[in-house]
This record gives structure tokens, C-alpha cells and sequence, in this order.
């Protein structure tokens, strides 16, 4: 039985803010996986790319992903999760993935520094190709997709909570 909530999406959509509104909402616990990455490794997401490289900082990934057991909560994965197909299968199993989608230009103005923000791109790729290129990845892992607009943090988890009525019924 599926017992989890896991948040998917691009950088700057909300996943981490809204996951901690939505496990307030529905008494889920809250997970970052973002976070965990960063305690393990004991760095910041960015200074870990530059310095061992996206193809390790995906495996990294993947292994907290492979490696995560729990049930009853929101979990808010990093972007680049999409290209994880073995991570993203595995918290499938344990939960919905509800993709947060959201306009290109509201991403814009909501990253201002995306040098320090920790972003799984390749050298020379620009924000809208990584958008274009995670877009539909998004949308095939996902098992419901929220679509965001100018919505707000906590507007974004009360719709979330409205449509979780269907998959967890005990919510209500």
C-alpha cells in the first residue's frame, strides 16, 4: 500500500516549501531529499557538483532515494530526480508523485542565483533547455500533476490535500 506523498518538479516550483505546509496539513512527516544529500556528504549541494562532477552527484542521489524507507510522509526530491528511473521507480511504490508544474517565466523570476542554488545542468545549458528537457520526464513519472501558475505556497498544498481525498481517504 502506497503510503507517501513524493513532490517532483523543477528547481524554484516549491517543493520544499510546500511539502512542509502540506505534512503540516495532513500530520505526514517531512523529507528533503535535497537535505539528506547535503548531511551525508557534509556539503552544499553546489560546492558537491563542482567538485566531484553531476554524473557522481547523481549517484549520490540515487543511493539516498534507493536507500529511503518511510511511510506517512511528504517527501520533496531535488530536480534533477527525473533522471533517476530506478529512484523514481522505487518511491513510486511507496507513494504518489504529484509533479509540481509551473511556467518557465515564474521559475525565472523565482531563482535569482542559480550559481548558488545548486542546479544539476550541464556546462553551456541554459535554464529554459534544462526546463525543456526535464519537462516531460516530469509528466511521464507522474501520478498526478498540480499545475501551479501564480498559485501560492499554501494554495499549491490545499490543492494537493483536496485531490489526496481520492488516494488516502483517512485524510478526510
Amino acid at each position: 500500500m502506497k503510503k507517501n506523498i513524493i513532490l517532483i518538479g523543477m528547481p524554484g516550483a516549491g517543493k520544499s516549501t510546500v511539502g512542509v505546509i502540506l505534512a503540516k496539513r495532513i500530520g505526514f512527516h517531512f523529507i528533503d531529499t535535497d537535505l539528506l544529500i547535503q548531511s551525508q556528504e557534509k556539503c552544499r549541494l553546489q560546492q558537491l557538483i563542482d567538485t566531484q562532477g553531476l554524473d557522481n552527484f547523481r549517484k549520490i542521489e540515487e543511493q539516498i532515494l534507493l536507500n529511503l524507507h518511510t511511510d506517512q510522509s511528504v517527501i520533496a526530491t531535488g530536480g534533477s530526480v527525473v533522471y533517476s528511473k530506478n529512484g523514481l521507480q522505487k518511491l513510486g511504490l511507496s507513494g504518489y508523485r504529484i509533479y509540481l508544474q509551473i511556467g518557465l517565466p515564474t521559475l525565472r523570476k523565482r531563482i535569482a542565483d542559480m550559481g548558488q542554488r545548486g542546479l544539476v545542468m550541464n556546462k553551456g545549458q541554459t535554464f529554459e533547455q534544462l526546463y525543456q528537457e526535464r519537462s516531460p520526464l516530469y509528466e511521464e513519472f507522474a501520478d498526478l500533476t498540480i499545475t501551479c501558475g501564480e498559485l501560492n505556497a499554501e494554495q499549491v498544498a490545499a490543492a494537493i490535500e483536496k485531490k489526496l481525498d481520492s488516494f488516502f481517504p483517512m485524510l478526510s
